[in-house]
């Protein structure tokens, strides 16, 4: 985890040991399907593969082993296996992140922001309905999985709007076609000096969408342990801080890759602290889900 996600990595220290160790092994595996699927090594630049059905059959067929209770001899399977066994979380979840990874082996690109949202849910959002029954909801909540989904979203919409420039170079292209038709752009001319000016629109737009999809989650905190609330909330601000960036940046949003610097993630750690104690107030659980926001299959 300290490789592959630094901000991760930091948020998960919040937790209680027990939870800490089980979103780690959590992790392990989603980071390493992750590299499997595109080549990577603790998700670094894109290397591009050649075999990619084999290797999705691979990790499914180890991922069912898992489930199974059989060992595979990989530590981030098998550790998988033991977390989901000992928490309960449903393996349709599981699922449909390997479902996020076929979209990807097939070249798949949205048409639509349905189609963009869909395609976060299966990378993101369903990690983010593991990572809550992990740390204690019930399976059957489905409000407060639906919440948890929106951080899964939030944080995957922030991660696009950041590696436009990296995904674009790799071949690849997460803003809608409907979106670049709007804006008069291309996947191949996305990155041109000319477009940057209209580029800079769509990273705003997938900033806001970051951010309410942010604001949201933070209504199913009351629901978890204090300390589990206490990571969430930092994670949220942490990595909602990458979106803010990219909007803030603007046209210069993609000369450099956008971080959250130590020092503001402490800050966050600091901030989540102080709204642990009135968060069911702020963020009250009986809050009507906004009726914009995309809801996840069932």
């Amino acid at each position: 985890m300290a490789r592959g996600s630094k901000s991760f990595a930091m948020a998960s220290k919040l937790f209680d040991p027990v939870t800490r160790e089980r979103a780690w092994l959590l992790y392990a595996w989603c980071r390493k399907c992750d590299d499997i699927a595109d080549g990577q090594d603790h998700g670094g630049t894109l290397a591009g593969v050649t075999d990619g059905p084999a290797r999705l059959a691979d990790m499914r067929a180890r991922t069912d082993a898992a489930l199974r209770g059989e060992l595979t001899g990989d530590p981030a399977f098998d550790g998988f296996g033991l977390v989901m066994r000992e928490c309960a979380i449903p393996s349709r979840y599981a699922h449909d992140l390997i479902d996020g990874f076929a979209l990807d082996a097939a070249e798949w690109r949205p048409k639509s922001e349905d189609d963009l949202l869909r395609y976060c849910y299966h990378v993101a959002g369903a990690v983010g309905c593991m990572m809550a029954v992990l740390m204690g909801v019930d399976p059957a909540d489905e409000a407060t999985l639906d919440r948890a989904c929106d951080l899964g979203l939030a944080f995957q919409l922030a991660n696009i709007a950041r590696d436009v420039g990296e995904d674009a170079a790799a071949g690849r292209c997460y803003l809608p076609a409907d979106w670049l038709a709007e804006s008069r752009l291309t996947p191949a001319t996305l990155m041109t000096v000319e477009a940057r000016p209209r580029l800079t629109v769509l990273g705003r737009r997938l900033a806001n969408m970051a951010a309410a999809y942010e604001e949201s989650a933070r209504h199913g905190t009351g629901a978890l342990p204090a300390r589990a609330a206490w990571a969430v909330l930092a994670a949220a601000g942490i990595y909602g801080d990458i979106a803010r960036e990219v909007a803030r940046r603007g046209g210069a949003a993609w000369d450099d890759r956008v971080v959250t610097p130590k020092s503001e993630k402490l800050g966050w750690v600091a901030k989540a602290a102080a709204q642990l104690v009135g968060r069911h107030h702020r963020w009250p659980a009986t809050a009507p889900r906004s009726a914009t926001l995309w809801v996840r299959p069932r």
